[in-house]
This record gives structure tokens, sequence and C-alpha cells, in this order.
């Protein structure tokens, strides 16, 4: 006696009506909605563009302390460099008084463009 093999079982996949109906039903809530219903998911949503916008304002703010809070430190540490002149200045002054502006403005100016980075990034996950 052989043993013959079973015809393979053909699978069927078997849905309801009602469940396409119902996903038609209850339409998908909107980000836009989660946020100004400050509900959880808005609040995880702004809490994200809160740590990204504190994160770019403290990375600022440490290239400022080590650039300009360093220069003191610089001159304290190597005598020599605080008598080197600059265009008849003394260098700490020069660096300290001229050339901090130029900086100043140097970190606005990056960091407005990051902070708007930032905004634009959570508009765009929020309206997806």
């Amino acid at each position: 006696m052989t043993a013959s093999n079973p015809p393979p079982v053909r699978r069927v996949t078997v849905t309801s009506p009602r469940t396409e109906a119902a996903q038609r039903a209850r339409p998908r809530r909107q980000r836009r909605d989660e946020l100004a219903d400050q509900t959880e998911l808005g609040d995880v949503l702004i809490g994200s563009l809160i740590r990204a916008q504190l994160g770019l304002a403290l990375r600022v703010l440490a290239v400022f302390v080590v650039l300009l809070g360093g220069l003191p430190l610089l001159f304290a540490l190597v005598p020599a460099a605080s008598r080197v002149e600059i265009g008849g200045l003394p260098a700490a002054w020069f660096l300290l008084g001229l050339a901090a502006f130029p900086l100043l403005v140097l970190l606005g100016l990056v960091y407005a463009r990051q902070a708007e980075r930032n905004e634009r990034e959570f508009a765009e996950l929020v309206e997806r």
C-alpha cells in the first residue's frame, strides 16, 4: 500500500463588511486635534518641540561660554597672550570688546535659523 499525499489545503481569509464600515465611520484624529484638545499625544508632541528648542539653546549657550568665557581663562593661564596687541589694543580688549559683538550676531543668526527649522519639522510632523 502506498500512501498518497492529501490535496493542499487552500487558505481563505474571511472578512466582515462591518469592519470596513466601522473604520470609515470613525475618522482618525488629526494630530492638530490632539494638540488643541491637549491629549496625551499632544503633550508628547509639544514636549518634543520644547526639548528640541531647549537643546538648541543650551548648545548655543555652551559655544558662547566656551568662546567668550575661555578668553579670560586663556589670558590668566598664558600670561604671554595678554601682552599681544591687535591694532594697537591689547588682545584681551580687542577680543572681548570688539570681536564679541560679531560673535553674538552670528550665534543669534544660527539660533534663529535652527529654531525655525525645528518649528518647521514640528509642523510637518503634526500635518502628517
